[in-house]
C-alpha cells in the first residue's frame, strides 16, 4: 500500500497512531463520544499566540497521493487569510477519518462524498459542506463532477466488465464511492454482485490500485478519475500502464467540509476564502497546479446518488461485493 502520512506536528503521530488501528475496518459504527469543548477559533489577522490550531483530515482525491503536499498548502492558504493555524493528517483508513470527524478530533476534511453522506446523515449531524472543485479538464464539464473509471492493464485482453469474470478486483476502501459504493451498485445493475469476481483485494488507496493492476496482481479496479488525470498528466507512478474499461458517472465529486462545532464566522470567512482562491494570484497558483479552475458550492442534495446506491445494495442485501 503507497498511502502514507504527511503531518505537521505530534497531532500527525496521534492520527498515524489511529489509522493504524482501524485499516480495514468497514462501517464503524458513530460513537455518541465526543471531544470535550476547547477554545473556540478566531478569525484573525495573524494566529494568537495561544489559540489551538485547526486540525484538517484528508482523504478526497482532488490530485493523487504523489500531489498530496498541494492538499498542505492550500490549508496554509486558509490558515494565512483567516489568521489560524492549520495541522493537517493524511493517509489514514477512510472508516478513522469519518470517526475523527464524527467526535470533533478534526475541523476540517477534504473528504470522499460518500463518508460525507454518512456524517450529515446521523440524528446530528457532523459535516457541513463548504464546497467542491470543477476541475479543468474538458471531460468535466465545469461542473463538480467525476467519474468512477474501470481500469485494465494495458495490454490485457478485456474489453468490457463481462470479460472480468472469474478475475480479481482490487478496491481501495470499503468507504470509497468511487472504489466501492458505486462499483457495487454497477454489478448489483448488472446481476454480477455475487461471485463474479474470483477474488477481492482492499489496496488502501487508489495510487496503489492502479500499481496493483499495472503489475498485474489485479485485473482491475474502479478508480478515482481525478487520481488517474493528475498521474497521467505528471507521468507519476504506472498509470500510464493502464487503459479506461469503462466509467461510472458523472457524479458530484469529492467535497470540502467543516465541522459544525466550528464557530459559523470561521465556518463561513473558510468557505469565502476557498471559494475565491481563483480571484487571487496566490489562490490560483494553488489551483493552476492541483488542475483545479475554482472550487463552488454545493448543495447536500447533489450526494443523493451516492445516498441512492448505498440504499439499493441494502435493499438487496448486498453489503458487501463478493
Amino acid at each position: 500500500m503507497r498511502a502514507y502520512l504527511k503531518s505537521l506536528g505530534v497531532w500527525g503521530f496521534l492520527g498515524a497512531l489511529v489509522g493504524a488501528t482501524a485499516i480495514g475496518v468497514f462501517l464503524i459504527e458513530p460513537t455518541d463520544a465526543r471531544t470535550p469543548e476547547r477554545p473556540g477559533l478566531v478569525v484573525g489577522a495573524a494566529p494568537a499566540k495561544d489559540a489551538r490550531p485547526m486540525r484538517m483530515v484528508m482523504s478526497g482525491a482532488f490530485v493523487s497521493e504523489s500531489g498530496v503536499n498541494l492538499y498542505d498548502e492550500i490549508a496554509q492558504y486558509l490558515a494565512r487569510k483567516n489568521g489560524i493555524t492549520i495541522e493537517v493528517t493524511t493517509g489514514l483508513a477512510y472508516s478513522t477519518i469519518n470517526s475523527m470527524l464524527q467526535t470533533g478530533a478534526v475541523e476540517l476534511g477534504f473528504i470522499c462524498g460518500f463518508p460525507y453522506t454518512m456524517l450529515r446523515d446521523e440524528p446530528t449531524p457532523r459535516a457541513e459542506l463548504v464546497g467542491a472543485p470543477i476541475m479543468t479538464y474538458p471531460r468535466y464539464g465545469g461542473r463538480p463532477v467525476y467519474f468512477a473509471d474501470l481500469v485494465v492493464r494495458n495490454e490485457s485482453p478485456y474489453h468490457s466488465l463481462d470479460d472480468l469474470r472469474g478475475r480479481t478486483l482490487v478496491y481501495n476502501d470499503e468507504r470509497s464511492h468511487t472504489g466501492y459504493n458505486a462499483p457495487r451498485h454497477r454489478l448489483i445493475e448488472r446481476g454480477f454482485a455475487s461471485g463474479f469476481f474470483s477474488k477481492i483485494v482492499r489496496s488502501g488507496s487508489h495510487e496503489e490500485s492502479i500499481r496493483m493492476v499495472a503489475a498485474g496482481e489485479a485485473d482491475a479496479s474502479w478508480v478515482d478519475s481525478l487520481v488517474l488525470d493528475y498521474d497521467r498528466e505528471k507521468r507519476i507512478g504506472r498509470a500510464g500502464e493502464v487503459r479506461v474499461l469503462e466509467s461510472l458517472g458523472p457524479m458530484t465529486v469529492s467535497p470540502v467540509v467543516v465541522s459544525p462545532d466550528l464557530p459559523a464566522e470561521l465556518r463561513a470567512a473558510l468557505q469565502r476564502t476557498l471559494l475565491g482562491m481563483h480571484q487571487e494570484p496566490e489562490g490560483k497558483r494553488l489551483l493552476d497546479a492541483a488542475f483545479i479552475a475554482r472550487f463552488v458550492k454545493v448543495e447536500d442534495a447533489a450526494y443523493d446518488d451516492h445516498r441512492l446506491m448505498k440504499t439499493t445494495a441494502e435493499k438487496a442485501g448486498i453489503v458487501a461485493i463478493r
